[in-house]
């Protein structure tokens, strides 16, 4: 009998590249990170990521109803579940990766548009945790929808094409900015100067004395958007539109393996959680993944975490595949991951990072115990037992993780729905790729830790 192998007694981190060093491999990670960026470069808003994830489903069987095998329902165009029946009873509990598909950004105001100076602009508010000097003198571009009174829905995606225009935030020259230079960081961007280029060129002239021109600049860029959409300045109140970095998510790095672009928080996890599942199929336990919206701003409002969606799918489901079942029995008996990335270790900022419990770049997905800010604040804190199966789950099928927390005690903090789903008393935890550059218009993630967190949502999924 061969004597047993001693326990590996001191805690070492896989870095993912020497996990994943075969051919096979490699192929099938090259090929997942060309799928994503290309994902990633379509799907600049949650409706555009909800609407391909629901394009999808249904190319995988998945039909836009809750009472068959595999279903999904859509909440506002903004939110989507997914599911598929397991072998076993839905009161023997489910497997759920929930990801948000909101991104911080720049929202139009409802009455935008105004003019200075003989510039076309647009005024804005920022949607969610941004540092406002990254989004000046970048190229922009505008997505969203314009709902009309007569019931139709005007797409936007302007600035993508090459031959779109694009728009810009314009920037203070540093010939004229010492004042500027003088101030914190948190008081030199004021949120009310954050307006969009729109144009310059003024509409005919109607009147030999009219004032300067003023006017006319504002009133050609509506007659452009007239003639190119069909709306009018009313239609802006019932418009959602997103300034995002316009142009394509890229390969970075000489050896490309770091993919780069905007939204890897938190659509990196939305993509992943996808792809496993629809790779894991004929589970034990029901599956269940959810794209939710709002979790930038807290996860209110009817499309967000806080909101009932889940728990009234939830319940469609268990009249449609365990009706003598009691809803509350199945939550108790859910397991879940709070699908949301975590911030890598910086090379250039490694103090605010405690190294001993922190997040390394390709080493694989991140678990983040709790969230919060400061003595663990307003966070879900997965018990240890929950902890302890998810090691084995990794670890039997052979996926590299580790284990960090969101910078060192008392710098900052942050949240995810967690804590929302831990109300209904499943077992869950955060879990997800870690991101240099997070919440900024051109974030970085490891080729690798994708990847690896596919394979780790395909093994939870599974389990």
């Amino acid at each position: 009998m061969a004597p047993k192998k001693a326990p590996e007694l001191e805690s070492k981190p896989r870095s993912c590249w020497d996990v994943y060093s075969t051919a096979r491999h490699r192929n099938a990670m090259d090929t997942l990170a060309d799928d994503y960026l290309a994902f990633l470069t379509a799907c600049k808003t949650e409706r555009e990521t909800v609407r391909y994830a629901a394009a999808l489903a249904a190319r995988n069987g998945f039909v836009e109803d809750l009472t068959g095998k595999a279903g999904f329902r859509v909440m506002r165009g903004k939110t989507i579940l997914l599911a598929r029946r397991g072998k076993r009873p839905l009161s023997e509990g489910f497997r759920l990766v929930g990801a948000h598909c909101d991104t911080p950004r720049i929202d139009l105001k409802q009455h935008p548009l105004f003019e200075e100076v003989q510039v076309g602009l647009a005024k804005t508010h920022y949607y969610g945790g941004i540092r406002k000097h990254q989004w000046l003198a970048r190229p922009l571009a505008l997505h969203g929808v314009i709902a009309l009174k007569n019931g139709k829905v005007v797409e936007i995606a302007l600035g993508e094409d090459p031959k779109d225009p694009v728009f810009t935030i314009g920037d203070l020259l540093p010939h004229l900015a010492q004042k500027q230079a003088e101030q914190k960081l948190s008081e030199a961007f004021d949120a009310e100067k954050l307006s969009i280029v729109m144009g310059h060129e003024p509409a005919p002239a109607e009147k030999k004395d009219e004032e300067n021109g003023k006017g006319r600049v504002k009133k050609r860029l509506l007659s452009l958007l007239h003639q190119r959409y069909g709306i009018v300045e009313d239609d802006f109140y019932s418009a959602e539109l997103q300034a995002v970095p316009a142009g394509p998510a890229r390969s970075v790095g000489l050896d490309s393996s770091i993919l780069g672009g905007y939204g890897h928080d938190d659509r990196i996890c939305c993509y992943a959680a996808l792809s496993a599942l629809m790779a894991a199929k004929t589970p034990e336990h029901a599956q269940i993944v959810i794209l939710w919206d709002k979790e930038e701003i807290g996860s209110d409002g009817s499309t967000g975490a806080k909101s009932r969606f889940f728990e009234y799918c939830l319940e469609d489901l268990v009249d449609a595949w365990q009706p003598k079942a009691k809803a509350r029995n199945v939550l108790m008996a859910g397991k879940a991951l709070s699908s949301d990335v975590h911030a890598a270790i910086d090379p250039d900022y490694q103090d605010v990072h405690e190294r001993l419990n922190a997040s390394l770049f390709g080493y694989g997905p991140t678990f983040c115990k709790f969230t919060g800010h400061r003595g663990k604040y307003m966070a879900n804190d997965a018990h240890a037992e929950y902890v302890a199966w998810m090691r084995k789950v990794l670890d039997d099928a052979g996926v590299p993780w580790q284990m960090a927390e969101l910078g060192r005690v008392d710098q900052g903090g942050g949240g995810t729905v967690a804590k929302h789903l831990a109300e209904y008393g499943m077992d869950i935890i955060d879990f997800g790729p870690p991101i240099l550059s997070m919440h900024s218009p051109f974030e970085l993630a490891s080729k690798a830790d994708l990847y690896a967190t596919k394979l780790a949502f395909e093994a939870f999924l599974k389990s």
